[in-house]
């Protein structure tokens, strides 16, 4: 692979310009990883309102019908419906992978096989997320894994 960098002219606007053959996880969490610096969710936590950045969301889960962001370690409430924050997120490496929860693709450390022909994700904070049967399709097809069930554990 090779990487150029080039400084735009004065005026010109800062751009980032990706050729490649194929789409590779590893390209795709690149692009996700840029794409989601600069952009941030109101969260609450202790009466108290935070700007989350959206490369510090794990996962999003509604829970008794209210929309927590976790993060790392931290928690916060958002005031968005879980459909709302598909729709804003669904180009930012984030997917839905159950009927409660959305998850941050790049975050995802490892994957295993499951019964019923779910996934277990492993994620970088060591928390470990069920993607349902129903969106297991959509969910590998992103990740482009074939062979998943073939395997014991992907690394990513």
């Amino acid at each position: 692979m090779k990487i150029v960098m080039e400084q735009p002219a004065t005026g010109e606007e800062d751009q980032i310009i990706v050729r490649c053959r194929n789409m590779a996880p590893k390209i795709m969490r690149l692009l996700h990883h840029i794409q989601t610096q600069n952009f941030v969710l109101t969260g609450y936590a202790s009466d108290t309102i935070y700007n989350v950045p959206l490369s510090n969301v794990f996962y999003i889960e509604t829970v008794n019908g209210k929309t927590f962001l976790y993060g790392k370690r931290d928690v916060y409430e958002a005031k968005q419906k879980l459909y709302e924050l598909e729709e804003n997120l669904e180009t930012r490496g984030f997917l839905r992978v159950s009927k409660s929860i959305i998850l941050n693709l790049s975050k995802i450390k490892t994957l295993v096989p499951a019964l019923s022909l779910r996934v277990e994700a492993v994620l970088e904070n060591d928390e470990r997320v069920i993607v349902s049967r129903r969106y297991a399709g959509e969910f590998k097809k992103r990740l482009e894994i074939d062979r998943l069930a073939n395997k014991k554990q992907v690394l990513i």
